[in-house]
């Protein structure tokens, strides 16, 4: 499959690199930037046969099969519309837009253009995340209650992220966008995300957006999400997940300290994304772009084109994370609980979940089984009908 690139910054190199490190079959050929100059310099550096300057140029080129978005997150939408108008498959990196509206209107563009619609949300796709996820589909943790997902470092790379116009947002929209659809993910995608509370903040930056904001996304089910984000965070990149059931508990981290710890002087080069420094103990991640989930999104994403199917992520469900955001950023603000606002739901309609209590017999509900330290076995009870709770021992 042939590839082009939009956009020729960060995230761009990391795309690249992952494109050109898996699956052999596919290339990357062509790059579009908005500075000639730094479109031949990525062209030089992946050895690719073209560059330009024009969008237009680079998606209707015969020789293309797919086109991957990697540029600021105002510039998705004018993306997304040139790939529908040539007919090529996009995958966008995340967020899918702005807001909610920028991405239902990308949503509407590739169904209506009959191109598969790819959601770049790399950390859906880590292998621990994928393992975990797996874990809670087989029943591993039995029905999932809450879910926790924190991303937090010293802030974004590049200029446009902070400025509030051309990211639409913050932290929330640049991190919470990631938190949001993991926790989605372990809760069930199926589930109606109902409404939010959310605080947002900006405590350290002179800048318009909130650079720190915790939110809490309720849904049909009952179940809670929970996102923390921040660009205030020292120290590095902080990626952390906690997921309760019924019957277990899920915790990942993914990224910050995993096994894999050096001391340096200072004299080497880079360490690992959003380290700070390159000198004391410092914390490296073996394969960065695998460990970010790169390398199985766009096998996934390649897969999905080849064989008619949808990948793991969507076009919708970066709809669905825009309609969330924008609710908490409306909390934010209210200090309220606020409505998700989805036109066109496609996951479950029920209202009726069922209960999660666990009867121990006709008459009682089993609260919990208790082993004490001298070893004896102990349930606490609670009655149906009366409501009386009681502790009964067993042999």
């Amino acid at each position: 499959m042939n590839i082009a690139m939009l956009g020729s910054g960060f995230i761009a190199r990391f795309y690249a690199d992952s494109l050109q490190a898996q699956r052999a079959k596919d290339k990357l050929i062509s790059v579009y930037s908005r500075n000639i100059d730094k479109a031949k310099k990525f062209a030089d550096d992946y050895h690719l046969s073209f560059f330009s300057d024009d969008m237009d140029e680079v998606c209707s080129r015969a020789d293309v099969d797919a086109v991957v978005i990697s540029l600021p997150n105002n510039l998705h939408e004018a993306a997304v519309a040139a790939c529908a108008r040539t007919k090529k498959h996009v995958l966008c990196t995340k967020p899918l837009g702005r807001n909610a509206a920028e991405a239902k209107r990308m949503l509407d563009m590739v169904e209506e253009a009959g191109i598969m619609g790819g959601y770049l949300e790399d950390l859906c796709y880590t292998p621990k995340f994928l393992k975990s996820v797996k874990a809670v589909q087989d029943g591993n943790i039995g029905k999932v209650l809450w879910a926790k997902s924190r991303e937090a470092h010293p802030g974004p790379h590049s200029d446009w992220f902070w400025d509030h116009e051309q990211s639409g947002g913050g932290a929330m929209v640049d991190l919470g966008c990631h938190c949001i659809e993991i926790s989605r993910s372990f809760i069930g995608k199926q589930i109606r995300p109902v409404e939010v509370m959310c605080w947002a903040a900006t405590q350290v930056h002179p800048i318009k957006a909130e650079d720190s904001a915790i939110g809490l996304v309720k849904y049909a089910n009952g179940a809670i999400g929970q996102f923390e984000v921040s660009w205030c965070f020292r120290g590095g990149m902080d990626l952390r997940d906690e997921v309760m059931g019924t019957e277990g508990t899920i915790w990942l981290n993914n990224f910050l300290r995993t096994g894999f710890e050096m001391f340096s002087t200072g004299k080497g080069g880079y360490v690992a994304e959003k380290a700070e420094s390159s000198s004391g103990w410092l914390f490296p991640v073996g394969d960065e772009v695998h460990e970010l989930g790169y390398t199985n999104m766009f096998t996934d994403m390649f897969n999905a084109i080849e064989n008619k199917t949808e990948p793991l992520e969507t076009f919708y469900d970066g709809y669905i994370v825009n309609a969330i955001i924008d609710a908490c950023y409306l909390s934010a603000k209210t200090g309220k609980w606020e409505p998700v606002q989805i036109e066109g739901w496609r996951g479950d309609q029920t209202e009726d979940y069922g209960s999660n209590f666990v009867s121990y017999d006709e008459e009682h509900y089993l609260i919990k089984t208790e082993i004490l330290p001298n070893g004896d076995r102990k349930l606490i009870l609670k009655h149906k009908v009366t409501g009386e709770v009681t502790a009964r021992d067993v042999n």
